[in-house]
């Protein structure tokens, strides 16, 4: 190698191979980590309830009074909460999941702009939930 061309020393960054269980407290996760976590178990609970959901919605429409008896059940304030999560959970799915076809796409996997659109879909997820909520507790 001539003198002309030199390496230039590489600064030793540190190495995790495994974290321990007792490590994730002093672990900081990024605004894209907790958006793919969150995109996980969003998906994994609405795959979990569709059967129970559509269960629900078969008895719903087989006639007037299971319909008028599910419409009762709903005006409970548990229910509406029940409800509002699974609201979220699907508003939270649809936003990650269009910020990762983007992401497929090869649009926005820059440091800076998937830091961005992460908390972008966080912020959207939350304010279609919040509006979703409104609309559901009768607010308008």
């Amino acid at each position: 190698m001539s003198e002309a061309v030199k390496e230039v020393p590489r600064k030793e960054r540190p190495h995790f191979s495994n974290i321990h269980v007792t490590d994730l407290m002093n672990y900081r996760m990024t605004p894209s980590a907790y958006v793919s976590i969150l995109h996980r178990v969003s998906g994994a609970i609405m795959f979990l309830l569709l059967p129970f959901v559509l269960y629900l919605l078969q008895l719903s429409i087989s006639s007037e009074m299971t319909f008028a008896r599910f419409a009762g059940i709903l005006e409970h304030p548990l229910a509406k909460l029940v409800l509002l999560g699974l609201i979220w959970g699907y508003m939270h799915h649809f936003c990650a999941g269009v910020r990762h076809l983007f992401m497929d796409m090869h649009i926005g996997i820059e440091k800076d702009s998937s830091r961005q659109s992460a908390v972008i879909v966080l912020v959207v997820s939350l304010l279609l939930t919040a509006l979703a909520g409104l609309k559901l507790f009768g607010v308008f």
